[in-house]
């Protein structure tokens, strides 16, 4: 304690006004975290797979935590390894982007499983990603599917090697 105590006379409406903008901003800054849910099913189709997993790492991209869950119907039931098979195919495809929060686990007619986005991962992505554009960039961004031109001549670099460049076959309607 001060010797002799120490007191300030304050306006104490300015006071809880200043106190109460602190705190707005301290909540504006946060980070909300929501739990999202993607559903599938045992007998899941290539490209709905895809299409749910994209959107998953979307989700995970985001920071949201993301619960898998797979349904089972009818007989469906007898065979958990299925859905075990489909658990395990999400989890290698998010890859190190996510980590398994919850394993999975039965639930009634429905096992599920909990990932949460791994940001140091995720980081780490980002950042080979950048450097991958500009070393690309700064190779001259050449691709094999663009050939370049030479100025004087018109031709490309195969065709002044004397490399056989072959036209395309002609586009039929299968009518014939």
């Amino acid at each position: 304690m001060a010797n002799p105590p120490v007191c300030r006379i304050m306006d104490y409406g300015k006071f809880r006004y200043e106190e109460a903008q602190k705190a707005k901003e301290a909540r504006r800054k946060s980070i909300h975290v929501t739990v999202k849910e993607v559903k599938f099913r045992p007998k899941i189709g290539k490209g709905d797979f895809d299409t749910k997993m994209r959107h998953l790492m979307e989700f995970l991209e985001d920071g949201h935590k993301v619960k898998v869950t797979l349904q089972f119907r009818g007989r469906e039931m007898a065979h958990p390894e299925l859905g075990r098979k489909i658990l395990d195919d999400v989890i290698a495809s998010a890859g190190p982007a996510a980590k398994v929060e919850n394993q999975a686990r039965m639930e009634g007619r429905s096992m599920s499983l909990v990932l949460a986005p791994d940001k140091k991962a995720q980081d780490a992505i980002k950042k080979a990603q950048a450097e991958a554009e500009r070393t690309l960039n700064e190779t001259g961004g050449e691709t094999a599917a663009e050939p370049e031109l030479n100025e004087s001549s018109g031709e490309t670099a195969a065709e002044q090697a004397g490399e056989a460049i072959e036209p395309a076959p002609p586009q039929t309607s299968g009518d014939e």
